[in-house]
């Protein structure tokens, strides 16, 4: 694991930009001179204006020392500036040297550095610069080294955009130069692990587009040479154990329905688990049919391949190597008193481990909640609920996010194949998990939550492995204990721990979301809908302010775009719908659907070459009414039955008519209604749900949900991944 340097010092202004230079990171012209004489003749041999500087590897922020002459422009000048600089040299500062420069103009300033993090290592920073850049705090970080694709998505990352094209008569900043400054850094922290921080700030946009650097400071820390050992994952046989087993054994099954034991046991009968079911109890009670013994010895050899673990600590190394002598293969620990009780349960935990190690059984948790899986039928935890069947692989090391997830896919319909609480994580981590959800056949998307992380570098590689072979939703809580270390240097102090996560996810292609909400509707998104190719998305609504404030929600995603209708899909239209229609995207029917309106345009708008992805709004309005006109005390007289029936028909075939285009034409329809959550009986909705796809309780959730879809697709699209 990194560590922060105990013991550092900043590099020269001088020696910092010589280091740079041999990472081919451009720099201004300049020369160190001792005397106010050489000062001048410098000056003169660069060309005015110049700037002059204090120089010395005790100094590190001179401008806020007042060591920074500007716009000097003739010899007397420069000496004059050069003799007070000399002067204000106190004896702290060390050996000190004058440093000339030319004077670079550019009306746009930028902050490029790295940053060495006690948990993630060395990262790239790029910012918005000059002496608000920790005001602004406009920043992204990537992990070094990186590539020339991951540099043009770091910029393309700023919030600032505008200030990167034509900008008052300049010219729009060249990203490719931009680019060599970033992976020069990237390659420089890579090869000097004894660099804790580079700080270029500012970096100059001149008139031309090309970044200089003008300012620059590199700390030099201690090599780090630590090396992160991490576990071996369980083998596939183990996993299979654990979510696919033949039987499963209850340890501590008990009689008392409050009782962890009894909770379980009843857990994994209600949800059909398809092999055989044992327990064991001291006193060899029946519990819910199935007839406990008191032993381990008393049960069949190889035909239980899970134990799931209800007794106490003191009792555990024992049970593990009775069920290794039946041929148990996995074992899911709820027992507490583990590393989360203090010095003794930490201890307790690692001789556990090793005994779980040198009897090839994996050890889940312990002091976890449970293990699903669905493709088995396996409800074998401690707590509700168990869900629809799906394509959700969920591992977290917040038990009560699992079951936040599950409550999801529950209300929802959206189904899950495998979750499980990590628990103490102590032999098996949610990277452990998310990389066997990677290969396995059940499973289209990973979903975690995490919050402390031991060995941020080692954990994000797993995880870009993993997002390499399918998409993977995180969401994530606290920080880890140290941030950056920032001694010297304003990349550090802009290097917030959370901002290195994030830039590690952004590597990676993981979608990151801010909430347990959007996390599952995006993991749901990316199990039922197709990847989009392109950015373009149609709106179709049945009332105009639904459509305009998706509209909105598109044009703060900042990359998905609002379609301008093509003419001859206007045409199309035209001819389904009123005059009155909006002739304009958002597609607003206006009201003047007709029976096979909704179908019809839906369709139009989906098979055009044009359109890579629809946001339908306004699905369940006809059953909204018709639950009404049930419960309005004259059904079904009047013919309101017939009506009712209609309407409700009308709702179920909208839906599925999405849902049909969508497998037809390869490209996401995600409908929208706040019915899903209003009126989850609505058959609109009920019917997307049965379908096995997200009804999006409005138009911006669905917005949020198809951002994150069409980032991973263009990720993908441009490393040359599949995006099928």
């Amino acid at each position: 694991m990194l560590s922060t340097p105990s013991t550092s010092r900043t590099l020269s202004e001088a020696a910092s930009k010589a280091l740079l230079r041999a990472a081919d990171v451009p720099m201004a012209d300049e020369r160190e001179v001792k005397t106010a004489g050489e000062a001048a003749l410098a000056a003169s041999e660069i060309g005015f204006p110049v700037v002059a500087k204090l120089c010395g590897d005790a100094i590190a922020h001179k401008t806020e020392r007042g060591l920074v002459r500007l716009k000097l422009t003739d010899v007397v000048a420069v000496e004059r500036a050069a003799q007070e600089l000399l002067a204000a040299a106190t004896a702290q500062d060390g050996e000190v040297t004058v440093l000339i420069a030319p004077m670079v103009q550019g009306n746009r300033e930028l902050i490029a550095g790295v940053v060495r993090d006690p948990q993630f290592g060395a990262s790239v920073m790029l910012g918005i610069g000059g002496i608000f850049a920790e005001a602004i705090a406009d920043v992204v970080f990537r992990p070094a080294p990186l590539d020339r694709i991951t540099a043009h998505e770091m910029i393309g990352d700023l919030a600032t955009q505008k200030l990167l094209g034509e900008f008052r008569g300049e010219a729009c900043v060249d990203r490719e130069k931009l680019v060599d400054v970033l992976v020069g850094l990237g390659s420089l922290a890579h090869s000097r692990s004894d660099i804790a921080s580079i700080d270029i700030n500012p970096l100059i946009i001149g008139s031309d587009g090309v970044p200089v650097a003008v300012d620059a400071l590199v700390e030099i820390g201690e090599a780090d040479a630590s090396i992160a050992t991490a576990r071996a994952r369980p083998s596939v046989e183990q996993f299979q154990a654990l979510f696919e087993p033949r039987g499963v054994v209850v340890a501590g099954a008990s009689s008392h329905p409050g009782k962890f034991g009894f909770v379980s046991l009843h857990n994994i009968l209600a949800g059909g688990f398809k092999g055989q079911i044992f327990g064991t109890n001291l006193q060899g009670e029946n519990v819910l049919g199935i007839q406990t013994v008191a032993d381990i010895d008393q049960l069949p050899e190889n035909a239980i391949d899970l134990v799931f673990v209800c007794t106490p600590a003191s009792a555990n190394p024992a049970l593990l190597r009775a069920c290794a002598a039946k041929g148990v293969k996995a074992a899911f620990l709820t027992s507490a008193g583990y590393g989360e009780a203090g010095a003794e349960g930490k201890k307790a935990e690692e001789e556990l481990i090793a005994l779980a190690d040198e009897l090839g059984i994996l050890l889940a948790g312990p002091n976890g909640q449970g293990v699903v899986s669905t493709p088995a039928n396996l409800c074998a935890q401690i707590v509700a609920p168990y869900p629809p069947a799906g394509h959700i692989g969920v591992a977290s090391q917040s038990g009560n996010f699992v079951s936040s997830f599950l409550n999801w896919s529950r209300s929802s319909g959206v189904g899950i194949s495998r979750a499980v609480s990590a628990g103490n994580a102590a032999a098996v981590t949610v990277a452990d998990y998310l990389d066997f959800y990677a290969d396995d056949e059940a499973t289209a998307v990973g979903l975690a939550y995490l919050e402390g992380i031991s060995d941020g570098r080692s954990l994000m590689t797993r995880l870009a492995g993993v997002a390499a072979r399918k998409p993977l939703v995180l969401v994530k809580g606290g920080a880890t204990e140290s941030g950056a270390h920032a001694a010297a240097s304003h990349t550090g102090a802009l290097a917030a721990n959370d901002k290195i996560f994030d830039g590690f996810c952004r590597a990676a292609g993981i979608t990151r979301a801010e909430t347990v909400e959007e996390a599952f509707e995006a993991a749901a998104t990316f199990a039922t809908q197709p990847l989009p190719k392109g950015p373009n998305v149609v709106i179709m609504t049945t009332a105009g302010g639904w459509g305009v404030v998706t509209s909105d929600a598109l044009a703060r995603d900042g990359l998905l775009k609002l379609l301008e209708l093509p003419e001859d899909l206007k045409a199309q239209i035209d001819g389904k719908l009123p005059p009155r229609w909006s002739k304009a995207n958002p597609v607003d029917c206006a009201g003047g659907e007709t029976r096979d309106t909704i179908p019809e345009v839906l369709e139009m708008i989906a098979l055009h070459p044009d359109v890579d992805a629809v946001i339908y709004l306004g699905l369940g309005i006809q059953s909204n009414q018709a639950r009404l006109l049930r419960e309005g005390g004259f059904y079904p007289d009047h013919g309101i039955e017939r009506i009712v029936a209609y309407h409700e028909r009308q709702d179920e075939r909208f839906a599925l008519a999405a849902d049909e285009l969508s497998r037809r034409t390869g490209k996401p329809i995600l409908t929208a209604t706040e019915l899903a959550v209003a009126d989850p009986d609505n058959p609109g909705p009920l019917t997307v749900r049965a379908t096995g796809r997200l009804c999006y309780a409005s138009g911006n959730r669905a917005v949020t949900a198809l951002g994150h879809l069409y980032r991973a697709a263009e990720f993908r699209a441009r490393r040359g991944w599949s995006v099928d």
